[in-house]
């Protein structure tokens, strides 16, 4: 089957590898190299890099609206697009170029969890279980009709990059599932149920101690790696990695015993912490470190 690939971020590759892998994929379409680094030099996405290793064509345009790159995307002659967190709006005579149209990789069990950041928000809201699904775009927002999903828990320990990295695999998996039985009945979305991911606000993440032990334990969870729940330790914005709930109450933010906090109701256990400009640390390297106050702020 002759496949277009589009997509960006760590994510989109193991789908990519393994697509690779048993079709002739003709055009891999992801975001141009972005600034980075000290030196701010251009820096390849991940699935740019993925693509030069499996010796495919990268195309990087900055927007697919002109009728010279829709032209240029359909002369392909794909039978499918599959589209995993690309980063670009797609105008409908791309989504309808592609013999099969465009599928995408989203990693939730739509309806619930359209938009940006679904794996963020399923931990922060607390889901017990999340997933991927393969859905058939049309012009609305994660709107269109649903081929194949598949399930598995949110762990109690579980973070965001925890997630990602399992969903990314499922993803992979199920896709190329997907595309081995094309054509597929597509179920429409039910209508009930519809939560949007809105992208993660900086702003959300700093840690309100006054608010109860799971809503902190959940952000702190929701928001690692990127952008981290932080909180200031003697003064220095620490970001705090990896939480669990334990046994324990005082004051919002009063240190316990170790690297338990207090919260409006209840107590977590930090179990990982990254300083400013230092890596990821254990509870115990962070402690043997860093002296910690009678309170968080």
């Amino acid at each position: 089957m002759r496949v277009i690939f589009m997509g960006t971020p760590e994510f989109s590759v193991p789908a990519l590898r393994q697509i690779a892998a048993r079709h002739e994929v003709v055009a891999v379409y992801t975001q141009p190299p972005r600034e980075a680094g000290r030196g701010q030099k251009p820096r390849p996405s991940p699935v740019h890099l993925g693509a030069e290793e499996l010796g495919l064509p990268v195309r990087h345009p900055r927007s697919l609206k002109e009728a010279e790159a829709q032209e240029a995307f359909s002369a392909l002659g794909a039978d499918v697009a599959v589209v995993v967190a690309y980063g670009l709006i797609l105008p409908l005579p791309v989504l309808q170029a592609p013999r099969l149209g465009c599928l995408n990789i989203h990693a939730s069990i739509l309806p619930r969890w359209r938009g940006a950041a679904p794996i963020h928000r399923a931990i922060m809201a607390g889901d017990a279980e999340t997933g991927v699904a393969i859905m058939q775009m049309e012009a609305g927002l994660d709107t269109g009709p649903v081929l194949a999903e598949a399930r598995t828990q949110i762990g109690a320990e579980d973070t965001t990059a925890d997630l990602h990295d399992r969903l990314a695999q499922m993803g992979a998996g199920l896709i190329v599932d997907v595309l081995a039985r094309l054509p597929l009945p597509a179920v429409p979305q039910p209508e009930d149920g519809v939560t949007y991911a809105a992208k993660i606000d900086k702003a959300e993440a700093r840690i309100d101690w006054t608010q109860p032990a799971p809503v902190i334990d959940r952000l702190i969870r929701g928001l690692s790696p990127f952008p981290g729940a932080w909180c200031e330790i003697g003064g220095e914005r620490v970001k705090l990695l990896r939480s669990a709930l334990t046994d324990g109450s005082g004051a919002p933010g009063q240190v316990l015993q170790g690297f338990d906090i207090a919260c409006g109701e209840g107590a977590i256990r930090v179990l990982e912490a990254q300083r400013q400009g230092k890596r990821p640390m254990t509870a115990s390297e962070f402690l043997r470190g860093m002296a910690l106050p009678e309170r968080l702020a």
